[in-house]
């Protein structure tokens, strides 16, 4: 469905309307992949899955809607026990089993029937630098499994990693990551 077709078929449904539903991130079905190039030779990928986050949407303003996820930045997958041990290591996070990564939405600007750009602040690596989500609602309706209602969501981002004092070894590895976001997020509660 469409933001717009969304907002306007709720604010005339005979239900009491709220400012907004809060919905929480199904972690079974939510990912973040991300790919950096490789001294010139492949593109390599690692995900994140797994996370916890939350989406209040106020379906009448969308533009007041917000965003939060978190992770452990020590649930990364990289499909290679070297390659994770070392981004482990001090050449990139020096990670503790604790630290997290977070992200928290600071302002949503409407672009399209189903597109938005979602701006907020990333902290990863003991740093927090502002980041725009170019990000589309997949669908929304009620979850033909669980029975209640249910949204989806993609979104990308580019973020540059020395910002985050992670640029061991750029440009050779390239700074630039590319982060490609999709989630699944089931109404509260």
């Amino acid at each position: 469905m469409k933001f717009a077709l969304v907002a306007a078929a709720l604010a005339t449904a005979p239900i009491a309307a709220t400012a907004a539903d809060n919905y929480v991130l199904d972690p079974s079905h939510s990912q973040i992949v991300f790919n950096y190039n490789h001294l010139g030779y492949s593109t390599t990928y690692g995900m994140f899955s797994g996370f916890e986050g939350q989406i209040s949407w106020d379906r009448d303003d969308v533009a007041k809607s917000s965003v939060t996820v978190s992770f452990p930045v020590r649930t990364m997958m990289t499909g290679w026990e070297e390659r994770f041990t070392h981004f482990m290591a001090p050449d990139f996070f020096d990670a503790a089993e604790d630290e997290m990564v977070n992200f928290a939405s600071t302002s949503i600007e409407v672009t399209g029937d189903t597109t938005a750009k979602i701006t907020g602040d990333l902290t990863l690596n003991g740093v927090t630098k502002p980041v725009v989500l170019d990000a589309k609602l997949n669908q929304e309706g009620d979850h033909p499994m669980a029975g209640k209602p249910w949204a989806g969501f993609d979104a990308t981002t580019t973020v540059v990693r020395s910002e985050f004092n992670l640029g061991a070894f750029a440009p050779y590895v390239s700074d630039e990551v590319q982060l490609m976001i999709s989630v699944e997020a089931m109404k509260a509660e």
